[in-house]
Formats: structure tokens, C-alpha cells, sequence
């Protein structure tokens, strides 16, 4: 194992009708002027906002509303909320949403008190000052309302880049599993993918002697499973709706990475495919994680074996680990597609010809990008042909 620091200070409110404290958090952290940023008309529809609204007015809070977050969020929005923090004097920030508004209000409070591009930050330029963010999480997915992530997409270009700090993590975020029953199937499937995909980019790691974290991994793992298939068959499941949004957000707070090296190269091929398509980051990672864990497993065939035998439940066959290793790779795909994602190209609304302007808009140019395995421009070409063909 490692050395690491580990840093989590947000506040989890985690719970049935939480929504309503909202205002009385906000107070609690030094909020007196709100911008509640919001995405969809669902929030607005179902209630939710109002409540949150009456929360911050029974506690005396001002605010002013920004509504319009799109999936894969983008830097137009986050240019007006910057604007409209500064004329408002705003000094805090309400996401109600799921990850693309807690993201794109990442961007907002990054860039209020900044002078220059606040697409720098995602250029490399470190954060350091933002306002602060709370959260009242509507998909469990991202795990955005736990982490210092943030990705977004520049409309110019369809480039989608991400940064992070601790700075960006928010002081609070209110959980309230109820609020993703009316979640549509294949939104709730999509959450579930970007879920799993969080862990599996920490499991497949070249640190030894990491069983704690290698077990963390694994327990969320199997939960995402037999819960998945529970809320898929019925929506309205609340244990299992709760079971999933808490392991959201353990799966990206870091918790099951520490002290191991991670792999995020299925995360960044993947923004290359919702930047030029505009598909749900979910989808996205369906069709490209499994590819790439075709493409790399003899890297460590035992610890593709090892997923294959603790999460999937294949047999061991120890005269050939490499099936095992395939056959955990297999039911990992089948289990996608049992959810209803897309697992190839013509599924997910992707062309094989495009290839050649994925790899470009990733722009690894003649280097190399990854932790668990090196990938160049030709390997990453190998595996968008492996996602484009995939099949179970």
C-alpha cells in the first residue's frame, strides 16, 4: 500500500424529506446570499425547487435562481452564473441536480472571484478560492456531491475537460433517495454504469498489498449489483434507491482509492465520445470500459481473474486464469445490457468512422496517458474498434 493523505470534509444529510433543511446548512456554513442552480424542469415540476426555496426563506436567506443545466454541462451556462453571482454578490451556491449541475456549479465557483478564463481551470490551472456549494442530489451517479471533481464541456469544439480540488468539494450535501424514484429506467441504468466504472477505476491498479481498498472496491461492486437489478425491476424500491446513492457516493470520494494507483484512461476516452455525440457519460462508459478491459487485462491476468471470481462469481480455472479474466470481462458486459445499456457503437448512436476525430479531440498527440496501463494514440484506437464490434 501507499502512502496517502485522505481528505473528505463534506457533510452528508442523508435521508427522506432532508431536502427541507437546505436553508438551515446553507446558514450553518456562512450563507446569505444564494444562487440555486438547478438543471432540468423535473425540479421544478415535482416540488423540489419550491421546497428548497421555502427552506432558505424560513431561515431568512436570500437567492436568485439559475435554471438550464443540460447533460455533458456546458461553459455557456457556467459564463452567465459567473456573471450573475457577481451582480447578485452571491457567496454561496445551492446545486439541485445531478452531476452535470453539481459540476457545472464547480465551474461557477471557481470562477467568480477569478479574473481570468475560469476555463483555464480546466486547461490545468489550479483552483485556489471558489465559494462555497452545497448539494441536494437528484441522480446518484457522478459522485460529484462528494468529491472535488468537476467536468465540463466548451461548446466551441464540443471539447469536454475536467478539474479537481479539494477547494471545489462541498461544504454539504443532502441525500435523499426518494428524490431519483422518478428517475427514467435508462437514466437510472446510466448512473449505475458511471458508479461502477468510478471503482473499477481504482481497482485496476500496479500498487500490491492493497486488500483493504481491493475489498472496498468488491463490496460496492456486488451492492451496485444486486441492488441494480432491484431498482430496475421496481423503481420505486427505496432501500435499494438508497443502497445505490450511498454507494455513489463512496465510490468517488476516494475512499475505496487510497493508497493505490488508479486508472482513469475509460473516463477520458469516454469524454471524447459524449463531447462529439452528446451521448449520457454512462452510456458512454458501457460501451468503452469493458473494451478496454479487453484491451489490457493480460497486462495483470490475475487481477482480472481475482474480479472475475470475487464480483462476478465465475469459477476459477487456474490452468488458464485467462479465461477467467475474459469470462469476468463477459459478465460484466451482459450485465450492462441486461440493465439496458448500449455496449457498441451502432447501440450507443457512435460511428467507427469517427474514430480518427475521437483520438485527435483527445489530443494525446504522440504521447502516453494512464496509470494501470500506457496507452498511445494506437492503443486507444484499438480499443474504440473493440467498443464499435462488442457483442455478448
Amino acid at each position: 500500500m501507499d502512502n496517502f493523505n485522505f481528505y473528505s470534509p463534506t457533510e452528508f444529510i442523508f435521508g427522506k424529506d432532508t431536502e427541507n433543511d437546505c436553508g438551515k446548512y446553507i446558514k450553518k456554513y456562512g450563507g446569505t446570499k444564494v444562487l440555486v442552480h438547478y438543471g432540468s424542469n423535473s425540479a421544478q415540476k415535482s416540488g423540489l425547487l419550491d421546497r428548497v426555496c421555502k427552506s432558505l426563506e424560513d431561515n431568512g436567506i436570500k437567492y436568485v435562481k439559475l435554471g438550464g443545466v443540460k447533460p455533458n454541462p456546458r461553459d455557456t451556462l457556467i459564463y452567465e452564473g459567473i456573471e450573475l453571482c457577481r451582480k447578485e454578490k452571491v457567496d454561496f451556491i445551492l446545486s439541485v441536480g445531478g452531476g452535470s449541475c453539481i459540476d457545472s456549479a464547480k465551474g461557477i465557483a471557481a470562477g467568480v472571484d477569478y479574473e481570468g478564463d475560469f476555463w483555464d481551470f480546466y486547461c490545468g490551472k489550479e483552483v485556489t478560492s471558489a465559494l462555497p456549494i452545497g448539494t441536494v442530489l437528484t441522480i446518484a451517479a457522478a459522485g460529484s456531491e462528494g468529491s472535488g471533481a468537476s467536468v465540463v464541456t466548451k461548446e466551441d469544439g464540443m471539447l469536454k475537460r475536467d478539474t479537481g480540488s479539494d477547494i471545489l468539494r462541498p461544504k454539504f450535501s443532502i441525500l435523499n433517495p426518494a428524490l431519483t424514484q422518478t428517475l427514467p429506467a435508462y437514466q437510472t441504468a446510466c448512473g449505475i454504469t458511471d458508479i461502477m466504472a468510478h471503482v473499477f477505476e481504482r481497482y485496476f491498479t500496479n500498487t500490491r498489498d492493497v486488500e483493504i481498498t481491493d475489498r472496498l472496491c468488491e463490496a460496492v461492486l456486488l451492492t451496485m449489483i444486486k441492488e441494480s437489478y432491484k431498482v430496475i425491476k421496481n423503481p420505486d424500491d427505496y432501500q435499494a434507491r438508497a443502497n445505490i446513492m450511498w454507494a455513489g457516493t463512496v465510490a468517488h470520494n476516494d475512499i475505496v482509492g487510497v493508497g493505490r494507483s488508479q486508472d482513469w484512461n475509460s473516463h477520458m476516452i469516454e469524454h471524447e465520445l459524449s463531447g462529439l455525440y452528446d451521448c449520457a457519460h454512462g452510456a458512454g462508459l458501457a460501451v468503452v470500459m469493458p473494451s478496454w478491459m479487453e484491451y489490457v487485462y493480460k497486462h495483470d491476468v490475475m487481477r482480472f481473474a481475482q474480479m472475475a471470481v470475487r464480483i462476478w462469481g465465475c469459477q476459477m480455472n487456474f490452468e488458464n486464469p485467462e479465461e477467467t479474466a475474459l469470462n469476468g470481462i463477459y459478465a460484466f458486459r451482459r450485465f450492462l445490457s441486461d440493465i439496458g445499456m448500449p455496449i457498441n457503437f451502432e447501440q450507443l448512436g457512435a460511428k467507427e468512422e469517427d474514430i480518427p476525430v475521437l483520438i485527435e479531440k483527445f489530443g494525446i498527440g504522440d504521447g502516453e496517458t494512464g496509470g494501470f496501463v500506457k496507452l498511445k494514440a494506437g492503443d486507444i484506437e484499438a480499443i474504440l474498434k473493440i467498443a464499435a464490434h462488442a457483442s455478448v
